[in-house]
């Protein structure tokens, strides 16, 4: 046993929640970031701006066009495995060889394709860790050992791994339709403290698909945090403050939150209320890429999700055009009650003495 101790440590091979549950998954957000969510962002634009660049085909694979966006989206899997990678510290040979295997995964896993990305690109990486520098044919071994794990286990487990992640995804967003005030305050409130903890609230919609009203859901639970805390931490953290969570991420506070938990009060509450009014008064819907569910005010990119959701569902008939109340709705559940709500209710938190000036200091 000591042995595989001293083994494991050597190779870096750490199995933890933390290494696989925030590292792996934190970086597979950026790789669908780096790829997916380019790529939509790109083609909007091409086709909103009428820039010809990015709407004309710049390549065809087996007589399918590809534009710049295109291009982009389509290496979503490649990219979420190599970043996986990346987070797991891979060496060269082996990070490299990530590439065939998220791209088997990816394709293999259908619609939950990120979940199965997730499983299988750990499982490589670390096999592969396992193997690199052990032989004096490394260059030959490490690559053949990694791609030949990675396709195999895509071969095998990527489909009921897809298939598993979809069934949920899709339970949720029939749940939140059904119940859409129930669902609303759950989905935004979840999805929301998982865009403050270190885990990655925009791999986890993604690998789940949350589209949809349940998509809606999330982008408001998530804007409510990082609004939230942006203007409750004002007096302390002024405008720097303010544009580091409110564009940034909420995820700056979690040293505070846990020296005093109660700070995290007002932000969510607040996503508890905004939540079923984006289900239930604006029908606010995400049917754009399912990361940009879990993005909130990060780059605006989950207010770009909502827009490009939009304008798919005019260019396919499901949407007659985007309205008036549309554009209120967004701006409402994602900017103005987040402030209002979170002003409002951590003044009361403060009255009752959990809160004092400096506990949210950056």
């Amino acid at each position: 046993m000591e042995n595989v101790k001293a083994f494991l440590k050597r190779k870096n091979i750490e199995i933890s929640l933390r290494r696989y549950g925030i590292d792996a998954l934190g970086a597979m957000a950026q790789g669908l970031f780096c790829s997916l969510l380019i790529g939509t962002i790109l083609s909007t634009l091409g086709t909103q701006l009428h820039i010809g660049f990015l709407t004309q085909t710049v390549a065809t694979v087996s007589d399918i066009p590809y534009t710049v966006g295109g291009i982009a989206s389509a290496m979503s899997g490649p990219a979420m495995a190599v970043a996986i990678g990346y987070a797991l510290k891979c060496p060269p040979l082996v990070l490299f060889s990530m590439t065939a295997v998220g791209f088997a995964s990816n394709a293999l896993g259908g619609a939950g394709g990120p979940m199965a990305v997730l499983f299988i690109a750990i499982i490589a990486a670390e096999v592969g860790k396992a193997v690199a520098g052990e032989t004096r044919v490394d260059i030959l071994v490490t690559p053949l050992v990694t791609v030949l794990v990675g396709t195999i286990l895509a071969y095998l487990i990527a489909p009921p791994i897809g298939r598993a992640a979809m069934y949920v995804g899709d339970f949720i967003k029939w749940a939140t339709e059904l119940q859409p005030f129930l669902m609303g305050i759950l989905v935004s409130v979840v999805v929301g403290m998982a865009l403050t903890l270190p885990i990655s609230s925009a791999a986890i919609c993604a690998a789940l698909r949350l589209t949809g009203l349940a998509g809606g859901a999330a982008v408001a639970g998530c804007c409510a945090q990082m609004i939230g805390f942006a203007v409750i931490s004002f007096r302390e953290n002024r405008w720097g403050g303010l544009v580091s969570q409110g564009i940034g991420t909420s995820m700056l506070q979690m040293g505070n939150i846990v020296k005093n938990p109660r700070v995290w009060i007002a932000p969510t509450v607040a996503s508890a209320i905004t939540g079923p009014i984006a289900t239930c008064i604006f029908r606010l819907q995400m049917n754009g890429a399912p990361v940009s569910s879990g993005m909130g005010t990060c780059g605006l990119v989950g207010q770009i999700g909502v827009y490009t959701g939009w304008v798919n569902d005019v260019a396919s008939g499901a949407k007659a055009a985007i309205t008036a109340m549309d554009w209120i709705g967004l701006v409402l559940v994602c900017f103005i009650l987040p402030a209002v709500l979170s002003l409002g209710i951590h003044a009361l938190v403060r009255r009752a003495g959990w809160v004092k000036d400096g506990d949210l200091k950056l």
